[in-house]
């Protein structure tokens, strides 16, 4: 990499003063948007029956409009990041609102199902805009010694979304109709844009002057884009899984282009000499593949083995968001007296206690077991996603920050994909193609069994690379202060 590249962190950067931008605003702007777009996410999976009775959409459909959602955000995340380092955060972050917003409300004005989806594509880019960038602004802002609190904030928000979501968009199904999450959603987003132009003052483009990369931006997403969905579609037949492999191939020769850029998207080079920024990305992915389909299986556990009713089964696998939101801030204060990395892994040690204790739910379990199971998850989560975050922003120079906020979220986002590809693998190897209902319950249970304790060893896999990033040299620690 050549030398201007290497420098251009002190000799390009836009003026980043931290005073040109109010702590408290940046803050309340960050939390806002960081809680609507999950919060939207998870809304719109309680409108799925309702929206396919209004819309008589198949099945198919109803689950492109989630599936586009998580495809654009993934597509777009790093390109997005790349684009606020090199032309500023701001006004990728500000043009991301501004797009989400603007699909939102037409998505509420839409006519069929076909025009719902593709809203439902650009509101994930904007939002990939938004995470991409959002994080980045927020470090560019804090200092060290006053970012955990503030990161442990921005995190509780994001699953106070989660959890917000299914309540929320249930009452204003009944009470107004789904069209009604949309405009909530819309109005939300109007807000957080006048208050980011009006009241988020200052630019943040670090590596400005740097050329983007373009080829190596549509390698990366036509790559991606052939590995999601060959994997979502596995089941499929061979074409789909035909399209997996060659997402694989396309990623290996996008690693290889990048690490032979001079400016690329992606720094392969700094992920190689970044031990504690590599394994914290790294510890993300498997993280959520080791987690993330718990909530798969005990919806379907409480509802097809236990009888409860939809609503009934929200409630307590709500639980555990909640539990996520309340503790994050709580995490971010403890961040400022114990190792982030430290920190991060006694969580995902947690997680594999709550793994275990969950492979031993059978068909006689009591709702209480499961509660405690969401509610192990929830604190151990809860303990490795902000110092986890905190790790990743304080590994890389304020040149990166852009980079490191979308990649750390791309990582979860893989690693959700990841986790609903076993949950399909180990449910399609027990049940074949057979519905999950009362005649298939014991099959089912099996399959649950089963990938608990996949996810149980992928678990302790992440431990060990959360370990291998603990007293890290200190060209790669991380920017935690003292108590």
């Amino acid at each position: 990499m050549d030398s201007a590249y290497q420098n251009r962190k002190s000799a390009t950067a836009v003026p980043t003063a931290r005073g040109q931008a109010s702590g408290w605003v940046t803050l309340s702007i960050v939390c806002t948007v960081q809680f609507l777009t999950p919060f939207m996410m998870s809304a719109v999976g309680v409108a799925l029956p309702v929206l396919g009775g209004e819309f008589g959409a198949s099945g198919v459909q109803l689950g492109l409009v989630e599936t586009v959602f998580i495809l654009a955000v993934s597509l777009f995340l790093l390109p997005c990041g790349r684009l606020g380092d090199i032309y500023g955060r701001r006004r990728v972050f500000v043009l991301g609102i501004l797009l989400f917003t603007s699909a939102t409300l037409a998505a509420s004005l839409a006519g069929d199902v076909a025009l719902f989806i593709l809203f439902r594509f650009i509101q994930g880019s904007g939002a990939a805009m938004i995470t991409g960038t959002s994080l980045a602004i927020l470090s560019s802002v804090f200092p060290p010694e006053k970012r955990a609190r503030a990161m442990g904030a921005v995190v509780g928000c994001v699953y106070l979304g989660v959890s917000a979501g299914p309540v929320v968009g249930g009452f204003l199904i009944t009470h107004l109709g789904w069209r009604w999450i949309f405009y909530v959603g819309a109005g939300a987003g109007s807000v957080a844009w006048l208050l980011t132009v009006l009241k988020l003052k200052g630019e943040w483009a670090e590596a400005a002057g740097t050329r983007f990369d373009t080829l190596g931006s549509f390698l990366y997403m036509g790559a991606l884009f052939l590995l999601i969905v060959g994997v979502v579609n596995q089941a499929a037949g061979p074409r789909f899984q035909a399209m997996a492999a060659l997402g694989v191939a396309g990623l290996a020769l996008f690693f290889l282009y990048e690490y032979k850029k001079d400016a690329p998207l992606l720094d392969v080079r700094l992920l190689l000499s970044r031990r504690v920024f590599a394994f914290s990305n790294l510890a993300t992915l498997i993280n959520y593949a080791a987690s993330f389909g718990l909530t798969f299986f005990f919806s379907l556990y409480l509802q097809v083995v236990k009888g409860v009713a939809p609503h009934t089964a929200g409630l307590i696998l709500v639980s555990q968001p909640l539990l996520q939101a309340a503790l994050s801030p709580v995490a971010g204060a403890l961040a400022t007296r114990v190792q982030t990395a430290t920190l991060a892994t006694i969580g995902m040690a947690i997680c594999v206690a709550g793994l275990v204790l969950a492979s031993t739910v059978d068909g006689g379990t009591g709702f209480g077991r499961i509660v405690v199971v969401l509610a192990v998850m929830g604190i151990g989560f809860a303990l490795f996603s902000t110092p986890n975050m905190l790790t990743v922003m304080g590994s890389v120079e304020p040149l990166h920050y852009g980079l490191a906020s979308s990649l750390v979220s791309t990582m979860r986002t893989l690693g959700m994909l990841v986790s609903m590809t076993i949950a399909t693998l180990v449910v399609s190897g027990r049940l074949g193609d057979k519905a999950v209902d009362q005649a298939t319950r014991e099959p089912f249970l099996l399959a649950m069994h089963d990938a608990f304790l996949v996810f149980a060893a992928l678990s302790i896999l992440g431990i060990l690379l959360s370990m291998a990033r603990m007293n890290s040299p200190a060209h790669c620690a991380v920017e935690t202060p003292s108590a």
